[in-house]
């Protein structure tokens, strides 16, 4: 028999980016505990309110199933003497499971496994536990109802949903992210007893706390969610986020336009309200002077604002609001939308109006008073620093746009110090790029001030131009190099200056762009511009970057091609993303050969013989069997086209060129003793099995592929 299980914990309000982490928590907390009480259960779900957190089990069981536990005590040489009788270590361990006294022996030399039968105590056996032989007792627990068990997992669940801040409240010794004010804990409609932060658990929520602030009972999930919408609440986030988007897009046509998609904002404003209405307001359209991107950052970053567009993109003076009521009268709530907003656009306005005044290279020099980090100088040291990066990655691989990577390097953080940005920290970068065309420079130059910082979340869009992109690659290059060699290394889920994003950043501009310059002279000079700054070893610094990208290159490749694949090209050498990409590219489409498998163990028994190989010239005078001569003829006559068709980058032909080997090697191996007695004969065989190992492995190492 099943029964569903209902949990609501009602608080005051709850951050909007703390519920959807803490209804993934309590899913899984729960699963957890059920499984450990032994409790069958079918389909969990979790909802989320900004004033509560719910949860219901259905098909819960009853009752718990009987158990036969077997716990295990001291070795049968330490719980008996040599005449078999129990020590008083084995005495205690026996009474503290309950052993009655009674006789009990064994003969001392047929010691042996599931010797129930020489007891007279039931339940009472010896078992092999790893290499011993140990006194063990057997009992059966009776099954506990389920609503008895729950009374004991609900409060530790309530009490261990983690949250990034939590507070205490009162004089209580608990914690939760905001106070809690009730909770309903049904199973089977009957309330599970127990008390958290001072609150009993009963069968009673509450409604919205302005439109209908009263006590309702609820019985079980359905009544639960009826009553709680007719209470003006609707608890389930993928029926709210629902609505917003349907109400949003019906507004936005009603005032003449169309949405601008934002799923971030979306996701948040869901968790913002408990009943979702949608109401639209205008500005005055003169504001359309300032950059929309001012103008959408200060509608969504402060006041939650949905934005509205033409046909053609353009930004209308329209705004959607989700107020979390619905009022008597809209045009009230409006009219005050409109005043608070009327506020930050004019702010906005004057800011862009002043920060004109001043052109953006004469703001260059304020960065010299500006922190970076303390122990990597300032922002104007960083720009001096990546800016000679960026000219240096320019020669290398767009030596044309030299001139204009300096420049949009010197001008790209300048913004930084302008009242807008100082405002609207989201829109830097995009400001340097309005006050760089405002000031005459060129375009691109002002383009790149705008992209250098793309990508800006993973899987984010990355600079179009090769000026925006050689900027952005130095910029985050010395972040990274920069807070490794002061010890800044991430560690676990901490990650404050976001270098994981860098990294990836990194690998994803050069991949996109083609860069083909190796990481480890990358690395190298950047930590050459940062050695006056730097207090780790610089050798030490430069494997821990290289490895940091190492990891982070692997992780993203992982994503899309095998596991194996990937790291198989990574351990045969990691330094140019672009290469390894395709070397990964085509191994995975070689392992799709239906005689891939066959192949692949013959290069893992080359690989694993060979290890560090034998750095000798191969003598075909030491040949003693026909199947070298043949493998070794097999190898010259390959050895050329495969090193032309890695040097044109074609890896998949370089690969099936290597294939040809195949039989060769299976050959050698069927009819050679590689480590033969005579060492020059032997170390000539392993010579010739090297050979063939760094031929393959300038592409991967098969020894880590799973065939």
């Amino acid at each position: 028999m099943t029964k569903q299980l209902l949990l609501e914990i009602g608080t005051e309000e709850i951050p909007a980016g703390f519920l959807p982490r803490a209804m993934a928590d309590m899913e899984g907390i729960i699963a957890r505990e059920l499984a450990a009480a032994r409790l069958d259960y079918g389909e969990i779900r979790t909802f989320a309110t900004p004033r509560r957190l719910a949860l219901a089990v259905m098909d819960v069981s009853a009752v718990q199933p009987d158990a036969e536990i077997t716990e295990t005590g001291p070795a049968v040489n330490v719980a008996f003497d040599a005449e078999g009788r129990l020590t008083r270590a084995g005495e205690g361990f026996l009474r503290g499971k309950g052993w009655d006294g009674s006789p009990l022996s064994v003969d001392a030399g047929a010691f042996s496994a599931g010797a129930i039968g020489r007891f007279p105590n039931a339940g009472i056996e010896l078992v092999e536990a790893g290499k011993a032989l140990k006194l063990a007792v057997t009992r059966t627990e009776t099954g506990r109802p389920a609503h008895e068990l729950l009374s004991e997992i609900l409060p530790r669940l309530v009490a261990a949903i983690p949250f990034r801040k939590s507070m205490r409240w009162g004089d209580l010794d608990v914690r939760f992210a905001r106070p809690v004010h009730w909770i309903v804990a049904l199973f089977d409609g009957i309330v599970v007893p127990f008390t958290f932060g001072g609150i009993e658990s009963g069968g009673v929520s509450r409604g919205h706390r302005f439109m209908a602030n009263q006590p309702f009972p609820v019985r079980d999930l359905a009544h639960y969610l009826d009553e709680c919408e007719r209470h003006f609440v609707i608890p389930d986030p993928a029926r709210r986020r629902e609505i917003i988007r349907r109400e949003t897009h019906r507004v936005a046509k009603a005032a003449g336009g169309q949405l601008m998609p934002d799923e971030g904002l979306l996701e948040e404003v869901t968790y913002l309200v408990e009943y979702p209405s949608a109401v639209h307001g205008t500005f005055d359209p003169s504001f359309l002077e300032v950059p929309k991107e001012v103008l959408i950052t200060s509608m969504r970053s402060h006041q939650r604002y949905f934005s509205v567009t033409d046909q053609d993109g353009r930004l209308l003076p329209v705004f959607i609001t989700i107020p979390n009521t619905l009022a008597e009268d809209p045009s009230v709530v409006v009219k005050g939308n409109e005043r608070v907003l009327r506020a930050r656009l004019s702010d906005a306005r004057f800011f862009f109006d002043e920060d004109r005044k001043v052109p953006l290279e004469q703001r260059v020099e304020a960065l010299k008073s500006v922190v970076y980090q303390q122990k990597l100088g300032t922002s104007y040291e960083k720009l001096e620093r990546f800016r000679e990066l960026a000219l240096w990655l320019a020669v290398e691989l767009a030596p044309s746009q030299a001139d204009k990577v300096r420049r949009a390097a010197t001008l790209c953080k300048a913004d930084l110090v302008t009242g807008m940005v100082g405002e609207f920290p989201e829109v830097q970068g995009i400001m340097g790029r309005e006050y760089a065309l405002h000031d005459g420079e060129d375009p691109e130059v002002a383009d790149a001030i705008a992209e250098h910082y793309l990508p800006t979340q993973a899987g984010g869009e990355l600079p179009s131009s090769a000026i925006g992109a050689l900027v952005s690659l130095a910029d985050k290059m010395d972040t990274i190099c920069g807070c490794f060699g002061v010890g800044l290394i991430p560690t676990g889920s901490a990650d404050p200056y976001a270098l994981r994003r860098s990294a990836i950043g990194i690998i994803n501009i050069m991949m996109d762009k083609g860069y083909r310059t190796p990481l480890e002279s990358f690395v190298g000079k950047s930590l050459d511009l940062l050695a006056p700054r730097i207090t780790r070893p610089r050798t030490e610094v430069h494997a821990d970057v290289l490895e940091f990208f190492r990891a982070r290159f692997v992780n993203l490749l992982a994503d899309r091609f095998p596991a194996d694949a990937v790291d198989a090209v990574v351990s045969a050498g990691f330094s140019d993303p672009v290469e390894a990409a395709e070397k990964i590219a085509a191994l995975a489409e070689f392992k799709r050969r239906p005689d891939f498998e066959p192949l692949a163990i013959a290069f893992k028994r080359v690989c694993n013989i060979v290890k560090g190989g034998v750095d000798l010239p191969v003598d075909a005078a030491l040949f003693q069997e026909a199947a070298e001569e043949r493998l070794h003829a097999a190898f010259r006559a390959v050895a050329g086209n495969v090193a032309a068709r890695v040097a044109e980058r074609d890896y998949l032909a370089a690969l099936s060129e290597i294939a040809a080997l195949k039989e060769s090697v299976d050959g050698f191996f069927d009819k050679v003793m590689v480590m033969a007695e005579d060492e020059r004969v032997r170390n000539n065989r392993l010579a010739l099995l090297t050979g063939i190992a760094r031929m393959f492995g300038a592409i991967a190492d098969f020894s880590k592929i799973s065939a």
